[in-house]
């Protein structure tokens, strides 16, 4: 008898601790997933491109109150209106925008954003642009709109919009009359993409346009990896002009150093060593560095917080365009769509290693290598329909120039959408017995 109780209590025990372990011992599993990227919509007398990288690629329309998607089936996508929602998959989709026999411009169909600084533009009398902010959630969102020009800090403008929705400001709208402009776009609830096309005009004379693409935070430390660097050549007496601009948003005054990058070596411009700027107050200096090379690049050092973008006079075809050159954070392993573009890709950093992959339209592949120091350039070939970084060199960055019938354009490389791990709930057996 007391070896039977014995046997029943060991059973009961070990029944005891299979429960215990079952109910607070498990694996964690996880679900990879790259959230939908956002496009910018096409105004009015614009035209618009998007490449990607596959077919299969899916996309639903903004304003569309389903949640189905369609498959592209082609890999450069002409865009009449609506701003589209991308299931991107790990590979950047590019957005090139024209309009006919005047400018054009690109930049990246990119995730939700927490902060976005736009350098560039103006509230003049010449300005045709606009800033587009877009509410691709399920939900009402209020975001507030903060510019700065050379006159200091402009009234705050906060906006209500509703979900799946886009709101267009006219750039005169955010500091009216002032000529050098710097956008900060911070929302406080919503699925927030902006974007800001910068257009002149003079009468019936259109004076050129581009993107100017978005900053995500101030930093001591920008590079501006492709800025372009247009020789005198027959037809053109001389060589393109370069503008700096450029925000201190700390509350005190910065002092900053601009160096050149470039094939010609490394150096400071003359009056770019130790330069200070007032806080709140956008500045902006001439740049017009003594170089041979088509593309160059700057890295700007500064005490305090600052926010940066590089203008450049360009012409296309006997016409006047010009390119807003921005800052890119570091680049890390990533694709990005680039059918119809071919365009130079510049590396910009201290010691350059990079290892590419060009997929192209015909489905094969092929392996480059970059190195170089200071800045290295690449063209990609026309048939590519995408670029994936395999392998990167510490603190390099990337930025390409694009040039097109209609214009010229710059494309920042970074990741529209990196890839999120979420973790999978798993059920638990105290759930039933506590």
């Amino acid at each position: 008898m007391k070896r039977e109780i014995t046997a029943m209590a060991a059973l009961a025990l070990s029944l005891s601790v299979a429960t215990l372990l079952t109910g607070t011992i498990q694996p964690t599993g996880f679900s990879e997933i790259y959230p939908a990227v956002v496009c910018p919509p096409t105004l009015n007398g614009l035209s618009s491109q998007i490449s990607i990288s596959s077919r299969q690629t899916q996309f639903q329309n903004l304003e569309n109150r389903s949640t189905k998607t369609i498959p592209f089936n082609v890999l450069r996508y002409p865009v009449s209106k609506d701003s589209l929602i991308v299931s991107a998959t790990g590979v950047t989709p590019v957005v090139w925008q024209s309009r006919t026999g005047s400018w054009a411009g690109g930049t990246i169909c990119s995730g939700p954003a927490a902060s976005q600084w736009f350098v560039g533009a103006s509230s003049d009398v010449r300005t045709r642009g606009r800033l587009m902010i877009i509410n691709s959630g399920l939900s009402d969102a209020i975001v507030d709109v903060q510019a700065f020009s050379e006159n200091g800090k402009q009234p705050l403008k906060s906006l209500e919009l509703k979900s799946k929705s886009i709101s267009v400001l006219s750039l005169d709208s955010l500091a009216t009359g002032d000529q050098k402009l710097a956008v900060h776009v911070v929302p406080r609830s919503g699925r927030i993409n902006s974007f800001m096309i910068d257009e002149l005009g003079a009468g019936l004379q259109t004076l050129g346009g581009d993107f100017v693409n978005p900053i995500a935070s101030e930093s001591k430390l920008l590079i501006i990896p492709a800025i372009p660097n247009q020789l005198p050549r027959k037809g053109i007496k001389t060589a393109g002009a370069h503008t700096l601009r450029i925000l201190s948003v700390s509350e005190t005054d910065a002092y900053f150093t601009l160096e050149v990058l470039s094939a010609d070596g490394r150096f400071v411009p003359v009056g770019f060593n130790t330069r200070k700027i007032s806080s709140g107050i956008v500045s902006e200096f001439a740049l017009s560095p003594k170089i041979s090379a088509s593309a160059f690049a700057v890295r700007i050092t500064s005490d305090e917080p600052i926010v940066a973008s590089v203008s450049s006079i360009v012409n296309i075809a006997g016409r006047r365009d010009f390119v807003w050159s921005s800052p890119t954070p570091a680049l890390v392993p990533m694709a990005i769509a680039l059918t119809g573009l071919s365009p130079l890709i510049a590396f910009a950093g201290d010691v350059i290693q990079v290892k590419m992959q060009i997929t192209f339209v015909n489905g094969k592949n092929s392996l480059v290598s970059i190195v170089g120091t200071d800045i290295a350039t690449y063209r990609v070939p026309p048939s590519a329909r995408s670029v994936s970084i395999l392998k990167i060199s510490s603190k390099t960055h990337a930025g390409a120039l694009v040039a097109s019938a209609n214009g010229y354009g710059y494309i920042p490389f970074t990741p529209g959408s990196l890839l999120t791990k979420v973790e999978i709930p798993r059920s638990n057996i105290r759930v039933l017995i506590p």
